[in-house]
């Protein structure tokens, strides 16, 4: 089965997603510009939120990182090597990841950031802990070979991945890791209104002369921001997610609650750009979720193309749930793609086609809805 989830967010003034100027990050789309929130920045709020990872437990969680070799040393500290012996092969461990094995001279970080489970930490442990027993000398650990270690953990048993990695994927150039497709796509989250960018200049007073005859500030500066309704759209495979986490010990309990638990992160959770500067905590206007046996993904973004705006009946908020509900009707009107189930929720008064969906009066019982699903 298919789900997709559309939902909009409308955000007051900030800088959610910034680009490599430290402007909010933008795009064109229907012949203007909008604002936009990457789908990178995206998966990663929602797989680091707090609460995404007390529901479903940090255990199976993965890490991003190139401190692999921190990790193993960490593990390998009750193991009674000398410290010679494992500065000698936090070295070696920088040439993880890469597919000759070859170490980062500029640092003791890998030279690839790469998506491990606590699995894949464990295991490269446990080999580096098997070669430094078969060492003599500190000399002799400086000859392990990486590229050979990384092909001894290819011929292992498959490990088993975490949900955050089933979900979103891992793309990775060494053997001694396997390449997961992702179950869930995620889009680039776009204003549904035109964007204006606006700059904020500040200036810092000084405590300590403040009041005294001295004038003028401590500091200046600026910061760019901007205020958007974003319309965001993702999909997930569940028979991808179930095959991905073939392995997984708890596989039936993470299929049971995944569903309620990512829209609720996705409901609950921003992105942290900027946020001690302009609070920009913001929840759901509306959130449709349909569920398709026939998987063909149909975004509905082409509901905004003309951008929404305010008028005298109403603000961007209410106009983007009308054209959000108009689209998805045009499209079952006119493609009638099979639709097992849908599910609108919207704290605005509009008319949704009673018919041709399940209309949840609050959160909770959207929540409850797929909880049953």
């Amino acid at each position: 089965m298919l789900v997709e989830i559309h939902m909009l967010k409308n955000y007051a003034p900030s800088n959610l997603n910034r680009d490599d100027t430290g402007a909010p990050k933008n795009c064109m789309f229907g012949g203007v510009q909008r604002g936009r929130i990457s789908s990178q920045c995206l998966k990663r709020t929602w797989r680091t939120s707090e609460y995404f990872q007390e529901e479903i437990g940090k255990e199976h969680l993965g890490i991003r990182t190139r401190c692999l070799p921190d990790l193993v040393l960490e593990k390998l500290s009750d193991s009674g090597f000398q410290e010679e012996y494992l500065n000698k092969i936090r070295r070696k461990l920088t040439g993880i990841g890469n597919s000759d094995g070859s170490e980062n001279k500029k640092d003791d970080k890998t030279a690839q950031i790469v998506f491990y489970t606590p699995e894949d930490i464990t295991a490269v442990a446990e080999k580096i802990r098997e070669k430094m027993e078969l060492c003599a000398s500190a000399k002799e650990v400086g000859n392990i070979s990486v590229k050979e270690l990384q092909a001894d953990m290819k011929k292992g048993n498959a490990r088993a991945i975490t949900l955050d990695m089933a979900l979103f994927g891992r793309m990775v150039t060494s053997d001694a890791f396997a390449d997961v497709e992702a179950a869930m796509q995620v889009a680039h989250a776009i204003s549904t209104n035109r964007v204006i960018l606006e700059t904020d200049f500040f200036t810092a007073v000084d405590d300590q002369i403040a009041g005294s005859e001295e004038t003028g500030s401590g500091m200046m500066g600026d910061v760019d921001y901007n205020s958007s309704c974003y319309y965001f759209y993702a999909s997930l495979d569940l028979e991808k997610l179930r095959e991905n986490l073939e392995s997984a010990p708890e596989r039936e309990e993470l299929m049971k609650k995944v569903l309620p638990v990512l829209i609720e992160t996705m409901a609950f959770s921003n992105p942290g750009g900027k946020q001690n500067t302009f609070a920009a905590h913001s929840l759901p206007s509306a959130i449709l979720i349909e569920c398709k046996e026939k998987k063909v993904p149909v975004s509905y973004a082409n509901a905004f193309e003309i951008p929404v705006f305010a008028d005298r009946k109403g603000g961007l908020i209410l106009h983007s749930v009308e054209k959000l509900a108009e689209q998805e009707e045009k499209m079952r009107e006119i493609y009638g793609l099979p639709v097992e189930k849908r599910l609108w929720f919207t704290t605005e008064k509009v008319s949704l086609p009673e018919e041709a969906a399940v209309t949840c009066t609050s959160f909770n019982e959207l929540i409850s809805a797929l909880s049953e699903m």
